[in-house]
């Protein structure tokens, strides 16, 4: 019998399009970046992710959503831990040439958490 895989939380703040191509994909998986997007940032803190929800995404496109997801702990070490500022804000850098397999193991569905309008 084996044991469940152990997971890392993570969180990405987004806009309504990207969460609308989120849900075109099951819930299952993030898109592909587009050309001026060379990084996936999800981000390792429920309150930084709300922060850029509710500051950034509402003012630059009207809504902003925190959506949850759990990764593979083993695979997603690859990816060095950034502080993009305080000691709190702290994202993952997955290259967009990465995605499909990052997105191959994301482990369930990605939960949208919180919104805001």
């Amino acid at each position: 019998m084996t044991s469940p895989r152990a997971t890392t939380t993570l969180w990405r703040p987004t806009g309504p399009r990207e969460l609308e191509l989120v849900r075109d994909l099951g819930f299952r998986a993030w898109p592909p970046r587009l050309p001026e997007q060379p990084i996936f940032y999800p981000v390792l803190n429920e309150d930084y992710a709300v922060t850029i929800a509710r500051d950034w995404n509402v003012r630059f496109d009207g809504a902003g959503f925190v959506t949850r997801f759990e990764v593979d702990s083993e695979f997603v070490r690859r990816y060095p831990v950034r502080q993009a500022g305080g000691r709190n804000i702290l994202e993952l850098w997955v290259p967009a040439e990465e995605l499909d397999d990052f997105n191959a193991h994301i482990v369930g569905r990605i939960e949208v958490v919180h919104e805001f309008r």
